[in-house]
């Protein structure tokens, strides 16, 4: 009797009951996490998270509500300032030119107004609905590789991550960026990389044009002067307060047209700089064939080996793009390889 309960304690130990489909699995050994062997689900036995708090998820909503206005009224201010401060000057030129400036500045502001938005306020890719919880419903390996979200109480892909501020399951989930107020994922990811694209673009427009007003409004520089300073130190020192009088004049830094020039160009450049890192890691992690998520958590991308195939296939290019690629990709591999074997 005390072999038989004995082994009947065992049994219960190892015995576990699959999210997916339902079924008792008799395992051999205890283990946390274990796969089902008729639909394919993973279930986890570790310790589940508890929810987010409601204070919590209010806060992080009311950050990203916050942010997003900030985004667009920066870009709504760089372009009414901008067209304020510049145009004048360029208007001045010729108007052939100041028409055509203009319309370069309305096409900039419509793409990277409109990728803003398509990044924002489109679904970052949400799970499909799938049936789960019954053996008689749930197929041969329908839930293969399927986990299951305690957050959401429902599997959730392979592929997906949940957002706890979206407070939702994210296909193939980059990062969650609180300026557009919403994750980065399979159904926006690449309306986000036009939105750091154009707005690269458009910042080093502006940074051009009001670096050409402001030597249009800065007064002559008396170069003679500074050149002709020589090595003597009180003509060097002198050569020095005329070039900062120079650029401290009235002209610039006392007038409103002046003052915002300067802030166009430093806010401009600085955000340039900023969104070019930031396209920089979005571009090196479609190429090698991973999430920034992916990357963090040390896991395994699904999307096969790195290279440039990944970027086409990302931005969606024609065929005979992925034919030329593969096919100088091939002939590489096998110079390469003859190489190795000479």
């Amino acid at each position: 009797m005390k072999e038989e309960h004995h082994v009947a304690s065992i049994l219960d130990d190892h015995e576990r009951e699959c999210w997916g489909c339902g079924l008792r699995l008799l395992l051999a050994t205890y283990s946390p996490v274990f796969k089902c062997g008729w639909c394919g689900a993973i279930t986890s036995q570790n310790r589940k998270r508890k929810p987010d708090s409601a204070c919590f998820s209010r806060w992080r909503c009311l950050r990203d509500r916050f942010l997003v206005i900030v985004a667009l009224l920066f870009m709504s201010f760089v372009i009414c300032a901008g067209v304020w401060v510049v145009y004048p000057t360029v208007f001045s030129i010729g108007y052939f030119c100041g028409i055509f400036h203009s319309t370069v500045t309305a096409i900039l502001s419509f793409i990277t107004i409109s990728t803003f938005l398509l990044a924002a306020f489109r679904s970052a890719g949400s799970p499909v609905v799938i049936t789960w919880g019954s053996y008689p419903i749930v197929g041969k390996n329908s839930l293969e590789n399927y986990t299951f979200c305690t957050y959401c109480a429902k599997p959730k892909p392979p592929r997906a991550h949940h957002c706890r501020s979206c407070q939702m399951c994210v296909l193939d989930m980059d990062h969650h960026c609180p300026f557009i107020g919403n994750c980065v994922g399979a159904e926006n990811h690449r309306y986000f990389i036009a939105f750091l694209l154009s707005v690269i673009v458009s910042c080093l427009y502006v940074v051009g044009m009001t670096s050409y007003s402001a030597y249009h409004i800065w007064p002559a520089l008396e170069l003679e002067n500074v050149v002709s300073a020589g090595t003597d130190t009180m003509s060097a020192m002198r050569a020095l307060k005329h070039i900062l009088a120079v650029i401290a004049s009235p002209v610039l830094l006392l007038s409103a047209r002046g003052l915002l020039l300067i802030y166009l160009a430093f806010a401009c450049l600085a955000v340039k700089i900023g969104l070019s890192a930031l396209l920089w890691q979005q571009l090196y992690c479609i190429y090698e064939g991973k999430t920034y998520v992916s990357i963090l958590s040390s896991q395994n991308s699904e999307h096969g080996e790195k290279g440039c195939q990944n970027i086409l296939r990302f931005f969606g290019c024609p065929f005979w793009a992925f034919r030329l690629l593969l096919s100088s990709s091939n002939a590489s591999k096998l110079q390469e390889s003859s190489s190795k074997i000479l």
